[in-house]
């Protein structure tokens, strides 16, 4: 088939995705420092030389991989907080149910492992993870807590305190069954967990009479 073709261009063009698919799988299951670009080149179905005509580094495969799997899930949550019509604690069960429906369908957690292990020697990854991943969360949901306070829907406060607050246990679950279900741990019911911890945070926020 000559290069030029229909079918070798759709090939040529779906690689990079795959590319990424099967990086985002050799760092879920390795880790950063142990992933090897043979591997990543073996399962995407390509020679490591092919490999490199589309990235240069094993951290620009990363940067790929975070923009391409996860920040789609990041986009979906700022959608979901920008909606001012929804009242805050429905907005709130909204943005828990999207996170466990985000948490059950990919690996999201084992790659949050993965920055939390291995970005003292790889910084570029935690700053990758940071500018693209968690303040843009953040930044959305503090805005959300801002105008929620403004229209007397949550107890007056630090939104930026009270946001950790909302994502802190979320965080510890994922890290949990990433890291201590494989050696033996009891597992943690993640959808279980994030709508338990729903709750509790919608009950947690609201105003009090008397209270400013």
């Amino acid at each position: 088939m000559q290069a030029g073709s229909p079918k070798w261009r759709r090939r040529a063009e779906a690689r990079p995705g795959e590319i990424v698919q099967a990086a985002f799988d050799v760092f879920a299951e390795k880790g950063f420092a142990a992933a090897k670009l043979d591997e990543i080149a073996a399962r995407a179905g390509i020679s490591k030389g092919a490999l490199y005509l589309y990235f240069e580094t094993k951290e620009d495969i990363f940067r790929a991989v975070v923009r391409e799997a996860v920040v789609p899930n990041i986009s979906m949550i700022e959608e979901a907080l920008a909606q001012t019509l929804i009242p805050f604690p429905d907005l709130l069960r909204l943005l828990f149910t999207r996170l466990a429906d985000a948490v059950e369908a990919s690996r999201l957690g084992a790659v949050a492992k993965l920055v939390i292990g291995e970005s003292r020697n790889f910084p570029e990854l935690a700053r990758v993870w940071h500018d693209e991943v968690v303040s843009r969360a953040l930044g959305a949901l503090i805005k959300a807590l801002e105008k929620a306070q403004v229209r007397g829907e949550v107890r007056i406060g630090d939104p930026r305190l009270q946001a950790f607050s909302i994502m802190g246990p979320v965080l510890m679950g994922v890290i949990w069954q990433e890291t201590f279900t494989p050696v033996g741990a009891p597992a943690v019911d993640l959808r279980g967990l994030i709508i338990q911890h729903r709750e509790t945070i919608v009950a947690g926020l609201a105003p009090k009479a008397g209270v400013l």
